[in-house]
């Protein structure tokens, strides 16, 4: 029978396979010295308007004519290709002032479930009743006081202050 010996690609017949790994050099490393950005990664700015041999002549890959093809051309958005946008085709009704306090309405009969004496823009928060204790919170007179309170907001009815001061309580208003 014959001896067959096995060889690779990488290495001479009869020398060993641990030495044909020390003939092919050291192995790479990967640092910044050496990255590089892929192939296809980086693509090329058009260069248009320099001719028919360019590619991108005579129109500048612009088409002939209309809107698009001149220059200082503007969409803004909602624009609808000269018709009406649908902006100011719908009706604007009202005013609505950026200035106006727009209060967190509270109510006697929400106070009287607290069962606090002393009650607060901060308890209102805790307990759930307002979501932003640094707005202005307005108390309304919905409700009845059976027990006197002392209450702290930004502004009163007149209705809530007359059940308050009836049932003995006291009132402050916060500056807004």
């Amino acid at each position: 029978m014959k001896k067959t010996t096995t060889t690779t690609k990488n290495r001479k017949p009869g020398k060993p396979a641990d030495t044909a790994a020390k003939e092919q050099g050291p192995a790479r490393t990967t640092g910044l010295y050496n990255l590089q950005a892929p192939k296809g990664a980086h693509k090329r700015r058009k260069i248009v308007g320099r001719g028919p041999g360019s590619g991108h002549g005579k129109t500048s890959t612009r088409g002939s004519k209309g809107q698009t093809s001149r220059s200082g051309r503007d969409f803004y958005p909602g624009f609808e290709g000269g018709q009406t946008p649908l902006i100011r085709r719908m009706p604007k009704r009202g005013f609505v002032s950026k200035l106006r306090n727009r209060y967190q309405i509270i109510n006697l009969d929400d106070i009287t479930r607290i069962k606090a004496t002393h009650v607060t823009p901060e308890l209102l928060e805790k307990e759930g009743l307002i979501k932003d204790k640094a707005s202005p919170v307005k108390i309304l007179g919905d409700g009845e006081l059976s027990a006197p309170v002392f209450v702290q907001a930004h502004a009163f009815s007149k209705k809530a202050e007359d059940k308050i001061k009836n049932a003995g309580g006291k009132l402050e208003v916060l500056n807004v």
